[in-house]
């Protein structure tokens, strides 16, 4: 019979492996070979789009912001340059808030910009 070295480790090993790949659909989540390489795709994935999430959330504030200074007859654009020229130091994050729970407060800083 074959010697067999690091048994005790490598079924450990892949058994963490297998463990994270639990809730992936067909092979991926049950055979070894299979599942290592989906798990480093994932795992990838994962880095990536952590990075991704920032410009995703502030192309989400601009476009909220976008819609609405629209019905004030303004574009995202100019909006932006002049709240810069007046000074007025609020981020995209907090504008979209503004803009979406509290349009009378959001008219005001519009008449102000303007």
């Amino acid at each position: 019979m074959a010697r067999v070295r690091f048994a005790v480790a490598a079924r450990k090993a892949r058994k963490k492996l297998l463990k994270m790949t639990k809730g992936y659909w067909g092979k991926r989540k049950n055979l070894y070979r299979i599942a290592k390489t989906q798990i480093l795709k994932s795992l990838y994935y994962s880095y990536r789009d952590r990075k991704k999430k920032k410009s995703d959330f502030r192309s989400v504030w601009n476009i909220r912001i976008n819609a609405a200074v629209r019905p004030y007859g303004l574009n995202y654009s100019t909006f932006i340059h002049k709240l810069n020229t007046k000074n007025i130091k609020l981020n995209r994050k907090v504008l979209s808030n503004i803009a979406l729970e509290d349009p009378e407060a959001f008219a005001k800083i519009i008449e102000v910009v303007r």
